[in-house]
């Protein structure tokens, strides 16, 4: 019975917790937009200049949300290999997607992160301040969105992808989209593979956030025990062809490399 009661106690404060940290991650969110991000705008003429300020602004913020959730027992977090991730600079980082936070996450703990976004998001009232203020890409347009992540690249930013184009369903295969294996192709740059695991499942797709697990989550991230190798024994092929063959081998790997952990 007492069992039960520390159950079902623990089991309301995280969804109590959880509501809070989410309301303080919007309530941010709305404070750079309105706040933050037009000081800076004002104090700082140059654009790339504001730029990297919003980015470094939002690592420190999405650094302290991270330490929110674990330290009133949402999620807990164990980082490895922080100071290797600290220290990357003009790398592709490519990372499995398990659950909505991964970005956040991952923008917490790398330095000159850039990503590429969803489109409906520059339409999101907390998040599209962030987002414009910070210059992060839209994948609207195929095309430009090359040309953006081969010029952020270019300046030793750290661009975070996500293969899986969105979250994966819990206990499916993985299956990777073909934009990762483009931009990789397109700007011929180094790759960091990046393994991301949440135990039991929560705030996976179509997941509203209230629905937590039964226990406290547990969230782990470090990078891969063996370097993707990258170089492309079929070079001669086709754009199209040498694409899909690096998509291939990067979902095989993944897949091995979540596998032993």
């Amino acid at each position: 019975m007492i069992k039960h009661i520390i159950k079902i106690t623990g089991l309301c404060w995280r969804v109590l917790a959880t509501g809070v940290c989410f309301s303080v991650f919007g309530i941010g969110g709305l404070v750079l937009t309105l706040v933050v991000f037009p000081l800076q705008n004002v104090l700082e003429a140059d654009v790339n200049t504001r730029k990297n300020r919003a980015r470094a602004t939002v690592h420190y913020c999405f650094k302290f949300f991270v330490g929110l959730m674990h330290y009133t027992g949402v999620i807990r977090f164990n980082i490895k290999d922080k100071t290797q991730l600290a220290n990357l600079n003009g790398k592709l980082v490519l990372a499995n997607h398990p659950s909505l936070i991964d970005v956040v996450v991952l923008i917490s703990v790398i330095k000159n992160a850039d990503c590429v976004v969803k489109a409906h998001l520059f339409k999101n009232p907390f998040m599209r301040g962030v987002i414009k203020s910070t210059g992060y890409i839209s994948n609207e347009d195929p095309e430009g969105l090359l040309r953006e992540c081969e010029r952020s690249i270019s300046k030793g930013n750290n661009l975070i992808v996500f293969p899986e184009g969105t979250r994966s369903q819990p206990h499916t295969a993985l299956k990777f989209k073909r934009g990762a294996a483009n931009i990789a192709l397109r700007c011929n740059v180094p790759i960091a593979t990046v393994l991301i695991k949440m135990q039991p499942n929560t705030l996976t797709k179509g997941t509203p956030w209230y629905k937590v697990a039964p226990y406290q989550a547990h969230f782990s991230l470090q990078l891969a025990s063996k370097q993707f190798n990258s170089n492309l024994p079929y070079v001669s092929d086709t754009p199209a062809i040498q694409s899909r063959h690096l998509t291939n081998s990067l979902q095989h790997y993944f897949t091995e490399e979540l596998s032993n952990l």
